[in-house]
């Protein structure tokens, strides 16, 4: 049995412009409630099969991993403010979909240029390189449709003077920039801390894991 909330029997318990949450009826009498950034009518629990299997995810997530001189190969990370922990923690560029990205031919590759623009200063060009590993994947499914792409980087650089957070939009806080070697990577990945001892989230976990998988000695 494939227990689908009846579509018509989905009732809005909390709205605001950035979160909502629902209760889904998916049988007489049972319910599950989910937190969502989209409406009612954009919910994944209310879409078709087809609609799911070709649905753009919410947000981008990407490992920007930097060719610099003499070979070094670095992972660049951020400390951002993540107000439901109430803590810096370490981060990788990451960020919502516009509606102008997804009117892009790519619309994740859009995503992750502007995103890296905008949270790091650096300006992707041609002979770089932007790809999804990814295409979509669930972030919490027991308690929220939230869904990310996971995308690779690729930025070759003379020097790191370009970095800069003077891009961050909203909400958006930070505190410096980590570039990582494959060693310090390494050690953050199995670990589970960064240098100041702090968990960080799963997000940052799996672009540790690219980095370390992607680019080895």
């Amino acid at each position: 049995m494939n227990p689908n909330p009846n579509r018509d029997q989905i009732e809005t318990l909390y709205e605001t412009p950035f979160l909502k949450c629902y209760d889904l009826q998916y049988a007489e009498g049972k319910h599950y409630f989910a937190a969502s950034r989209n409406g009612k009518d954009d919910l994944v629990a209310r879409k078709t099969g087809e609609a799911f299997r070709s649905m753009l995810p919410d947000a981008v997530t990407v490992a920007v991993v930097l060719h610099l001189p003499e070979n070094q190969t670095r992972l660049l990370m951020s400390y951002e403010y993540r107000y439901p922990v109430g803590q810096f923690l370490l981060s990788p560029v990451a960020g919502l979909l516009d509606p102008e990205d997804r009117s892009e031919a790519e619309p994740l590759v859009s995503a992750a240029i502007r995103e890296i623009k905008e949270e790091c200063g650096l300006t992707v060009r041609e002979t770089d390189k932007v790809y999804v590993l990814n295409p979509c994947a669930f972030s919490t499914p027991g308690m929220t449709d939230e869904s990310n792409a996971f995308l690779c980087a690729e930025i070759t650089l003379d020097s790191t003077d370009a970095l800069d957070h003077g891009g961050a939009v909203g909400s958006e806080l930070f505190d410096g920039f980590e570039l990582l070697d494959r060693k310090r990577a390494l050690e953050i990945f199995r670990t589970g801390r960064d240098e100041h001892g702090n968990f960080y989230s799963l997000a940052a976990w799996m672009v540790l894991s690219i980095f370390l998988s992607l680019f080895p000695e």
